[in-house]
């Protein structure tokens, strides 16, 4: 399996690749290859900042004699106006790394804003807010991080690192206590150790979990906020419990306040609005 940094490696080479293809003609046509020059990230919206540790390696692999001055790490919350960074170099590396750079940067900044936000929502509570596997193709890691500078938890990677029964698992496998079985009985032939999800979408379903035991946690997959406290009270600690499904950041508190230890949102990553910034000569 792929580390992370060969993934992001991986992403950067793909991104300069579609992007510059044969060459930026632009830039080539009008930029002296000595000129040298300076450039400053301008932050234009409040938020969280987050990507500048990608960025950093963005420049490196384009061009290692790039020199990058961070003036504000990742996870500061910055303000319209402020200068996150200043990077000195050639020219024509400025204007070539500068979109590449801006696109990861304005999303994880985004996301990170995004997952700030709920957070703050869940002050107090003891509740985690929890991402998803709703993320952009190829920028699982980076949108990952992310949720992580913005004070969110990462639920799982991908299909690798964690057992989910989700409910076409259960119904597929024939039920709760067929799909638990099989899962214990596949672990045990693999030698693997993987913590055991399912969700459950009614009371019923719920029962048939505290019956047959034999998982970390239970996903209580669109509850009511009354439902919810109901099934928490079941549960009664003897599993991790997460809600999930269409909670937004004005009703995640109502769930939260229910003792859930988890609220799952897809929209931390799905559809999240870049933050804005931009990278201009100095």
């Amino acid at each position: 399996m792929l580390s992370t940094k060969e993934l992001v490696d991986q992403l950067i080479d793909l991104s300069f690749a579609e992007d510059i293809g044969d060459g930026d003609h632009t830039t080539l046509c009008c930029i002296p290859e000595d000129a040298m020059g300076r450039s400053h990230l301008l932050i234009k919206e409040d938020g969280i900042l987050a990507g500048i540790e990608v960025a950093k390696e963005v420049f490196r692999r384009f061009d290692p004699d790039m020199q990058v001055e961070v003036l504000m790490p990742d996870g500061t919350p910055v303000h319209k106006g402020d200068i996150a960074m200043v990077v000195s170099g050639r020219v024509r590396s400025l204007l070539q790394t500068e979109r590449l750079m801006l696109n990861i940067m304005q999303r994880m900044s985004g996301i990170a804003t995004m997952t700030h936000r709920y957070v703050e929502r869940l002050e107090g509570t003891g509740t985690r807010v929890l991402d998803t596997r709703k993320t952009t193709p190829g920028m699982r890691m980076l949108e990952k991080q992310a949720v992580k500078i913005g004070g969110g938890v990462n639920h799982r990677i991908g299909l690798f690192d964690m057992i989910l029964l989700k409910d076409n698992h259960v119904d597929f496998a024939g039920g709760i206590r067929n799909a638990i079985d099989r899962c214990h009985q596949y672990l045990e032939e693999k030698g693997l150790d993987l913590k055991i999800e399912i969700e459950v979408r009614s009371f019923d379903e719920l029962q048939q979990v505290l019956d047959r035991g034999g998982v970390n946690r239970i996903m209580l997959d669109n509850f009511s906020v009354a439902d919810t406290k109901k099934a928490v009270e079941l549960i009664d600690h003897r599993y991790e419990t997460e809600s999930s499904g269409g909670i937004t950041i004005d009703t995640i508190r109502q769930y939260a306040e229910q003792g859930v230890d988890f609220v799952s949102v897809g929209a931390l990553t799905h559809s999240v609005k870049g933050l804005d910034m931009s990278f201009k000569a100095c």
